[in-house]
């Protein structure tokens, strides 16, 4: 018992200390600019061939305003999870391991989105998902576990190996994993143009957008969930690798105009297919999980309009920033409100051992402040002002409708559809069945509720002081992921 209060409470303080070490950094690099951190020299510029004076292995990190709006929202929905997770977890063995992993997951996160050199990121990339793999499937005495956790493991494997071929063709050609280095002298090859599409391919695979979604209902139906929450973010960091290849790799060096239709034809693939099997499930977490595919959709239109418009500024300025802006603060708001409507989920199956919605029938109902919590993560998935969703949202609409009108009235369209799947899975989970008997249902525990309500407090704040948001960190980091020169000039300066 005192081994485990201890144990406990060097986890929280752990977690607690991260947050505020990514707060203190994300106010750093928002405030006076890049950080950039070799291992082993004093000057990042070195990361060069070796016919050039320099090591082309050596490892970085560079720290834009992008990754640190990243960094800093993983941080919040780690402490969240945790929180959450020391009562769905607590009558699990193994805690130890459970706990090491989930830190070891959120390490490779952490360097995903921080690392300046393509090889490192797929070891952070092998980092997150291996200990993720373990996470999925920790409920070993379930079944289903350990088929999500197969099925999230040969994913996750054939992600990276077509990545480390993409990258060997890189490096084959440039003598050189330091991505300023290679978008600085990148051209137009069969070999570059070939590693540019296996490289999305694959990192779109492990976003789990459409067509390679298949494994995302099984692996989040299956997993517990307080992981779900960081399989969200590793699935958005998967996405952020996927906008930073195209920025600031290859940048205008790609058919950009190709390109951004290609995301935004895949784009609205995730959002019709998400929603339309989202709404033929009857299993909680599985509809969830369509709906994450769904939302997937909304970014890859946003950043894809982006990507289509980056060669013309004049566009780029009317239009193509806004997407960007918008596709960036969905990616952070669907964080939010995604894991918290996984844990309300998981919070309604916690007390009625069921995740099927007839059979839930409204078992949720005395979990009054888990209903009202799941109230505000509906309503911003949905994109109901004043909440983050409809801040986000907003922005697309306007830029899609001024890029191609059709693909916003999809994307309204979508948003309709969601609020219909949403209402369905809250007359399940809360209103449904007879009254009689329920009263001696219990409202989850304190942490449980703790780690939803830091979530819930976020989505609200975060739209309230949208503005705030844009001003302080969206368009900052919109601006940093377009800005393919200077990320270049940054690190191959040494400043």
């Amino acid at each position: 018992m005192i081994g485990r209060r201890i144990r406990n409470t060097w986890t929280i303080l752990v977690t607690v200390a991260t947050v505020a070490c990514c707060l203190l950094l994300a106010h750093e690099v928002l405030t006076h600019g890049t950080i950039i951190y070799a291992f082993g020299a004093l000057d990042p510029s070195v990361a060069i061939p070796f016919d050039s004076g320099g090591i082309p292995i050596r490892i970085l990190f560079v720290i834009d305003p992008m990754s640190a709006c990243m960094v800093l929202i993983a941080a919040v929905m780690m402490c969240a999870a945790l929180l959450y997770s020391m009562t769905d977890e607590f009558v699990q063995t193994g805690k130890d391991m459970y706990y090491t992993l989930f830190f070891l997951m959120m390490a490779g996160i952490f360097g995903m989105v921080t690392t300046g050199d393509l090889f490192n990121f797929i070891i952070f990339l092998e980092i997150n998902s291996l200990a993720g793999i373990v996470l999925v499937g920790y409920r070993i005495n379930q079944g289903l576990a350990v088929e999500g956790a197969i099925k999230y493991g040969f994913i996750s494997k054939l992600s990276a190996l077509f990545l480390l071929f993409a990258v060997g063709m890189l490096y084959g050609q440039y003598n050189s994993l330091n991505i300023a280095y290679i978008a600085s002298v990148i051209e137009l090859t069969g070999l570059s143009l070939v590693a540019a599409v296996i490289m999305v391919t694959s990192l779109a695979m492990k976003a789990g957008s459409v067509p390679m979604h298949f494994w995302t209902p099984d692996t989040y139906a299956s997993a517990p969930s307080s992981i779900i929450p960081l399989l969200i973010v590793s699935s958005i960091a998967s996405l952020y690798a996927i906008f930073r290849i195209i920025f600031t790799l290859f940048g205008l060096t790609l058919n950009v105009v190709t390109i951004g239709w290609v995301l935004i034809t895949l784009g609205i693939l995730s959002m019709f297919i998400g929603i339309t099997m989202a709404l033929i499930q009857q299993d909680v977490k599985r509809l969830m999980a369509y709906h994450s595919v769904s939302q997937v959709g909304y970014m890859l239109c946003g950043l894809g309009v982006g990507v289509a418009v980056l060669g013309n500024q004049p566009l780029m300025e009317e239009y193509g920033l806004m997407a960007m802006e918008g596709g960036i603060f969905h990616m952070m708001n669907y964080i939010l409100f995604k894991g918290l409507l996984f844990m309300v989920a998981g919070a309604v199956v916690f007390r009625s051992k069921t995740r099927n919605l007839k059979e839930i029938q409204g078992r949720g109902r005395p979990m009054k402040v888990t209903m009202c919590l799941y109230i505000i993560g509906a309503l911003a998935i949905v994109g109901i002002p004043p909440l983050n969703g409809h801040a986000s949202k907003k922005l697309l609409y306007e830029s899609l409708f001024a890029f191609n009108p059709f693909i916003s009235i999809i994307a309204i369209m979508v948003s309709f559809l969601t609020l219909v799947a949403f209402t369905r899975v809250f007359y399940a989970m809360f209103l449904a069945g007879e009254e009689s008997g329920q009263e001696k249902a219990e409202e989850v525990p304190l942490l449980m509720l703790l780690g939803m309500g830091v979530l819930a407090v976020l989505v609200v704040v975060s739209g309230v002081f949208e503005d705030y948001m844009l001003t302080v960190f969206i368009n900052p980091a919109a601006s940093a992921l377009a800005n393919q020169s200077g990320y270049i000039a940054l690190v191959m300066g040494g400043n």
